[in-house]
């Protein structure tokens, strides 16, 4: 009778220190069924923010489309004013020309298919000083 007493009380230690489980929580299962968007139908006003008001920084062309390889350095990007510095000495126009035609590993317009020929240059120039 001890042992099945002394069982039952470590069972039951353990079942209760368990840490509590918030996934069925009235709040977590509104999260979880919370529209991750919205809809934009034709003839609605559409929202402010998705409306471009002009052509993107340089900063805002490498934070959307060059920070995955030239942030990090994936696939020999350069990073540093460092690394740049080799590249800014053959010129702006062959800088231009790579990136809007791809070179080694970058891909043409390094994925901003979207990006002007201005934003993508702008985008040249905030990385090639370091950012």
């Amino acid at each position: 009778m001890k042992k099945l007493s002394a069982a039952l009380l470590l069972l039951a230690t353990t079942v209760s220190a368990q840490p509590y489980d918030n996934s069925m929580t009235e709040e977590a299962i509104k999260s979880r069924l919370a529209p991750i968007g919205s809809v934009y139908l034709q003839g609605d006003k559409p929202a402010a923010a998705a409306v471009p008001t002009g052509p993107r920084t340089g900063q805002e062309v490498y934070q959307s489309s060059c920070f995955g390889c030239h942030g990090t350095g994936a696939l020999g990007a350069p990073k540093t004013e460092a690394d740049w510095a080799p590249r800014v000495a053959k010129g702006l126009d062959v800088l231009l020309n790579h990136a809007l035609n791809g070179f080694n590993s970058m891909p043409p317009r390094g994925t901003c298919m979207s990006c002007s020929d201005d934003e993508i240059k702008a985008a040249i120039d905030f990385m090639k000083t370091g950012h």
